[in-house]
């Protein structure tokens, strides 16, 4: 319901509160396949925070609601052709699986879990681990560096003729 909702609202604000229901939907079906560290970062980084960004960059655009409708007509026939083709697809994958010998799951396996993500993180990909955190640090020292302002002279310019004028109009 809450897809349907994000592709029948006209307002993007309203749609990308829907979104925020298809990505915690979506982590439901990932705690059902036995991987909640995935369904937690889902809820963590999509519907957290890529979600504040994206309304925030819609509330920056001030989009207009009456957009012109017209203009895009012609896609509705392609948009049906390619739902037609996603449908395809999905009974195919459908089919496929029902077709599939039923093999016992290994209980023992825990792909997914919190407890093999980070043995793995830490010690088979200990490297990878290692350089995207240098990367995100060196990321985090830029962005810095780039707000911060190291000299103001259009302030001081302020100030001074702020100073000028009050002194030509204050008599001590």
């Amino acid at each position: 319901m809450s897809a349907i909702s994000m592709v029948y609202h006209k307002n993007p604000l309203y749609s990308a509160i829907s979104l925020v229901g298809v990505f915690i939907s979506l982590s439901c079906i990932y705690i059902t396949l036995a991987a909640p560290f995935i369904a937690a970062v889902q809820v963590l980084i999509y519907a957290g925070a890529i979600m504040v960004l994206v309304v925030f960059v819609i509330m920056l655009l001030n989009l207009d609601e009456h957009a012109g409708v017209n203009r895009l007509r012609y896609l509705w026939a392609l948009g049906g052709g390619l739902g037609v083709i996603l449908l395809a697809q999905t009974l195919f994958i459908f089919y496929a699986v029902m077709r599939a010998p039923q093999a016992a799951s290994d209980q023992a396996v825990t792909a997914g879990k919190t407890l093999s993500i980070g043995q793995s993180m830490y010690t088979v990909y200990l490297l990878p681990v290692e350089i995207v955190g240098v990367l995100l640090l060196m990321a985090v020292i830029g962005a810095v560096i780039l707000s911060r302002r190291l000299q103001q002279p259009q302030l001081e310019l302020v100030v001074d003729s702020e100073d000028d004028r009050r002194g030509d109009d204050f008599v001590e």
